[in-house]
C-alpha cells in the first residue's frame, strides 16, 4: 500500500472550495478544518512522512453503498404503476434468485471438495510411495524434496492467480464481506473474476498443504454468486441477460449478498440455521422477517445441493450424509458430556475455555505484527508469491521433520486411517504424527474428535499444537485464497485433546474421553480467534448433530470471547482496520456543496470535476430560499443525467426536458462512468438542468444538536450513506457521511481522529 497521505478537502462554501473554514459539528462546537486539495496537473503533491502501517489512517479509496432508496418521482411513479400481481411476481423473483444462489453455491462447494480430495490423494499417494521406497533404501531427503516441491507448485499456481489477476481474492474474504454488508463498497469484491480466482486459489492452497481451510472462502464465494445472479449480468464477461433488472440497486443487492454469505456457511458446515445467524451476527446492517425466510431458504437449498451431488459422487445416490464440506461426526453419550462440562470441577473446564481466549489473542497479536511487516516490506506481487511458496515449502519440511523424529507408533487396528505412514514403526503399525500432518485439515480435525483414547501420546499433541499454531499464524494473510476456520479448529482440537489426556491421568472416570475435550478446545480456539458466539454455537451444534451441546458450547465461546477481548480484538476486525476500511463499529466534519432545484449544467460539471469521488451526495436547496433543504441528489444520478443530456431546452416558447426512466439508471449500475469521460460542449454548459424529478425529496436529516451516538445508530440501523444536518429553519448546515463518522474512534486520549489517506 502507498504510504503517501492525501488530505481531503472539506468545505461548506460553493464559490471557493479551497479555503479553510470552521465547520460546525453536530454537538454545537466547531473544529478548524484545513483544506489542502491535490489537483491533477499540480507540480507537487502534499506528502507526509512515511508511515509504518495503516493503524491511524482511513483509506479514501473505499466508497459507501446507498442502502437508502432514493424515493424520487421516477421511483414513486414506478411503484404506483405496479399492480398487486406485479408486486407478487417481484416477490416470487426474489425467492427464485435465492434458490439459484443456494444451488450454485452448493455446486461450487461440491466442485471444490471433489477437486481438493482428488489432488490431495494424488499428492499424498506419490509422497507415501516415495517414503516407503526410500525408508528401506535410504535417501529420505528425496521424499522431503518431492513433498516440498509438490506443495510449492500448487501454492505457486494459486498465489500467482491471486497476486497478479485478482488480489481481492486473497484470504477468506470474510472481512471484506462483513464490510460490504456494513455499507462499504470494496472494489471488485463481488466480481465473477474474483470468484474464479477464489475457487482456483483455495483448491491450490489446501492441496498445497498450507495450514488453511476451504470453508471460510465459501462465504465469500456465496456472496459473489449472489451478487452476480441477482443482477442478471456480469461485467467481467460483458454479458447482460436482461433479467432481474429491478434488483440493480444497492438495497436489493445487499439482501442477496446476505443470502449468499449464509449459503456459503451452510455449504461449508452443513449448518443452514448457523448460516442465517452468521449473516445476522457478523454482517448485515439491516434485517427483517421476510429477509430471514429467504436467507434460510437459500441456505437449505445450498446444503441440500451439496449433499445430493456428493452422494452421487460417493456412489450412494440419495444417501444424504454429507451436508457440508466438514462434518464433525456424532458424539455419543451427550448427557454425560454436559454433566462433565457443568460438574463442580468445571473450574478445569473454565480454564480450558480461558486457554482458548488466551491462545486466540496470542494468535491475533502475532498475526497483527506479521501483517504490519508484510505491509512494510512484502507489498510487491512477486515478493508476495515468493513468501507463499516459502511457507508451502517450510510447511512440508516441518511436517516431514515432525513425522521423521516421532516415535509415537500405533497399531492399525480396525479404525480406517487415511494414508497411514509406517516410517520407522514396526510392521502393522503406523506413525501417529502422520495422522495429523499427512492429511487434509478437515480429516485431521475429525480424527482428533473421534479417535479412541490412547491413540496419541501427549508429546505428539504438544509438538503438533506448537508447530501448527506457528504455521497457521504465518499462513493467514498470505496472498492466497484461504480460511482460518479449520486451522483454528485443528489447533484447538489438538490442545483440547491434550488437555483431556492430562485430566484423564488424574481422574479415572470423570474425564475418560479426550475427544470431547478436543471439541471444547476447538470451539474455544475458534471463538478466541474470530470472536463469534451465537452463530458459531449453532454451526457447531448443526455440524455435530447434537442439539444438547448448545449450552456448553455457548458457555465455552462466551468465555473465550471475554478473555480474548481483554487482550486484543478479533482477527477479522484487526484486518479490517489494517486495510483502513471505514467500517462502522459501535463510533464526524461536514463538507456541504449544494445545488439549486434548477441548476446550470456548467456549474454541475465543474463541481463534479473539482470535487473528489468522496463527494457522492449533494443537498438540493430551494431556488427562492437559499440553503433551505428540498432534497438530496447523488453523484451517480448526476452522471447519468449528464450522459443522457437531460437539459432544459426552449421549444416553441416552452421549456421542456428529456424524460428518463429508472431503467436508464439501473443499466449504468453499479459502475457509473467518471465525469471526465462525459463531453459537455460550451453551448451545453449554458443550459439548465431541472433536478426536482430525480432528487430524493425526503432525505434523512438531523438537527445540529444531535449527539454522536444517535447519529451512529441512524447510520448503523438504516444503512445510510449521507445524513443532512439542518438548523431550526431547515437550512442546510452540513452533511455527514460514513467516512466522517468512521474517522472518529475512542483512543487513549478520548475521541481521536483518523487521518484520511490514499492507499
Amino acid at each position: 500500500m502507498s504510504n503517501i497521505m492525501k488530505k481531503v478537502s472539506w468545505s461548506s462554501r460553493e464559490d471557493d472550495p479551497g479555503v479553510a473554514e470552521r465547520t460546525p459539528l453536530l454537538n454545537g462546537t466547531s473544529r478548524q478544518v484545513r483544506i489542502e486539495r491535490g489537483r491533477r496537473g499540480d507540480s507537487e503533491l502534499n506528502q507526509t512522512e512515511e508511515i509504518p502501517h495503516n493503524e491511524k489512517l482511513l483509506s479514501v479509496r473505499y466508497e459507501s453503498l446507498d442502502y437508502d432508496n432514493s424515493e424520487n418521482q421516477l421511483f414513486l411513479e414506478e411503484e404506483r404503476r405496479m399492480s398487486l400481481l406485479g408486486f407478487r411476481f417481484l416477490e416470487f423473483k426474489r425467492w427464485l434468485v435465492c434458490a439459484f444462489i443456494g444451488i450454485f453455491t452448493g455446486l461450487v462447494a461440491c466442485f471444490i471438495d471433489i477437486v481438493v480430495e482428488k489432488l490431495s490423494d494424488l499428492k499424498y499417494h506419490a509422497v507415501k510411495q516415495s517414503i516407503v521406497k526410500f525408508t528401506e533404501a535410504g535417501g529420505l531427503c528425496i521424499s522431503l524434496i518431492l513433498w516440498a516441491t509438490l506443495n510449492a507448485a500448487f501454492v505457486l499456481a494459486g498465489s500467482l492467480m491471486v497476486a497478479f489477476i485478482e488480489p481481492v481474492a486473497a484470504g477468506s474474504g470474510i472481512p471484506q464481506i462483513k464490510c460490504y454488508l456494513n455499507g462499504v463498497k470494496i472494489p471488485r469484491v463481488v466480481r465473477l473474476k474474483t470468484l474464479l480466482v477464489k475457487v482456483f486459489g483455495v483448491i491450490c492452497s489446501v492441496a498445497g498443504g498450507l495450514a488453511v481451510g476451504k470453508e471460510g472462502p465459501m462465504i465469500h464465494s456465496g456472496a459473489v454468486i449472489a451478487a452476480g445472479i441477482s443482477q442478471g449480468r456480469t461485467t467481467s464477461l460483458k454479458k447482460d441477460f436482461k433479467i432481474f433488472e429491478y434488483f440493480r440497486r444497492d438495497t436489493e443487492k445487499r439482501d442477496f449478498v446476505s443470502a449468499g454469505a449464509a449459503a456459503g456457511v451452510s455449504a461449508a458446515f452443513g449448518a443452514p440455521v448457523g448460516g442465517v445467524l452468521f449473516s445476522l451476527e457478523e454482517g448485515a446492517s439491516f434485517w427483517n422477517q421476510m429477509l430471514t425466510w429467504r436467507i434460510f431458504f437459500a441456505s437449505m437449498i445450498s446444503t441440500f445441493t451439496l449433499n445430493f451431488f456428493l452422494s452421487i459422487y460417493h456412489g450412494k445416490p440419495g444417501d444424504l450424509s454429507n451436508p457440508g464440506l466438514i462434518n464433525f461426526g456424532r458424539f455419543e453419550d451427550e448427557v454425560r458430556f454436559i454433566v462433565e462440562t457443568c460438574h463442580l470441577k468445571s473450574l478445569l473446564t473454565t480454564l480450558c475455555c480461558s486457554l482458548g481466549g488466551i491462545i486466540g489473542a496470542l494468535f491475533n497479536s502475532l498475526n497483527y505484527w506479521l501483517t504490519i511487516f508484510r505491509i512494510r516490506y512484502v507489498h510487491r506481487p512477486f515478493l508476495q508469491v515468493a513468501e507463499a511458496v516459502l511457507v508451502a515449502s517450510v510447511t512440508a519440511t516441518v511436517a516431514f521433520a515432525m513425522i521423521y523424529f516421532s516415535e509415537d507408533c500405533k497399531s492399525l487396528g480396525e479404525e480406517p486411517v487415511e494414508h497411514p505412514l509406517q516410517m520407522f514403526c514396526k510392521d502393522g503399525e503406523y506413525n501417529s504424527m502422520a495422522t495429523a500432518f499427512f492429511n487434509t485439515p478437515e480429516k485431521s480435525v475429525r480424527s482428533l474428535f473421534h479417535d479412541p483414547p490412547g491413540l496419541y501420546k501427549p508429546q505428539t499433541l504438544g509438538l503438533f499444537t506448537l508447530s501448527y499454531f506457528l504455521l497457521a499464524c504465518w499462513t493467514y494473510g498470505l496472498t492466497v485464497s484461504a480460511g482460518v476456520f479449520i486451522p483454528s479448529l485443528l489447533i484447538g482440537a489438538a490442545w483440547g485433546r491434550l488437555f483431556g489426556i492430562c485430566l484423564a491421568t488424574s481422574s479415572n472416570s470423570m474425564f475418560a474421553d479426550p475427544g470431547r475435550y478436543a471439541l471444547i478446545g476447538a470451539a474455544a480456539q475458534l471463538g478466541g480467534i474470530v470472536r463469534m458466539t451465537l452463530s458459531l454455537t449453532v454451526i457447531i451444534v448443526e455440524a455435530t448433530g447434537n442439539v444438547t451441546f448448545g449450552l456448553p458450547i455457548m458457555l465455552v465461546l462466551i468465555t473465550a470471547k471475554i478473555v480474548g477481548d481483554y487482550f486484543v480484538e478479533g482477527l477479522y476486525d484487526i484486518h479490517i482496520k489494517l486495510q483502513s476500511v471505514p467500517f462502522l463499529h459501535w463510533m464526524m466534519s461536514s463538507p456541504v456543496i449544494c445545488f439549486k432545484q434548477v441548476e446550470k449544467v456548467g456549474k454541475i460539471v465543474d463541481i463534479l470535476s473539482n470535487t473528489s469521488t468522496n463527494h457522492n451526495g449533494f443537498p438540493v436547496v430551494c431556488d427562492q430560499e437559499p440553503k433551505r433543504l428540498c432534497g438530496l441528489i447523488l453523484r451517480s444520478q448526476l452522471i447519468v443525467l449528464l450522459k443522457h443530456k437531460v437539459f432544459v431546452e426552449r421549444v416553441n416558447s416552452s421549456l421542456i426536458q428529456r424524460k428518463l426512466q429508472l431503467k436508464d439508471f439501473r443499466d449504468a449500475y453499479p459502475r457509473f462512468p467518471p465525469i471526465q469521460s462525459i463531453h459537455v460542449s460550451q453551448d451545453e454548459r449554458q443550459c439548465m438542468m431541472d433536478l426536482r424529478e430525480f432528487m430524493n425529496p425526503t432525505p434523512y436529516t438531523v438537527p445540529q444538536e444531535t449527539s454522536l451516538p444517535r447519529v451512529f445508530k441512524l447510520f448503523r440501523a438504516l444503512g445510510l450513506r449521507h445524513l443532512v444536518v439542518v438548523d431550526d429553519e431547515n437550512k442546510v448546515m452540513g452533511l455527514v457521511t460514513r467516512k466522517d463518522l468512521a474517522r472518529y474512534h475512542l483512543g487513549k486520549h478520548g475521541l481521536e481522529e483518523l487521518h484520511l489517506a490514499q492507499t
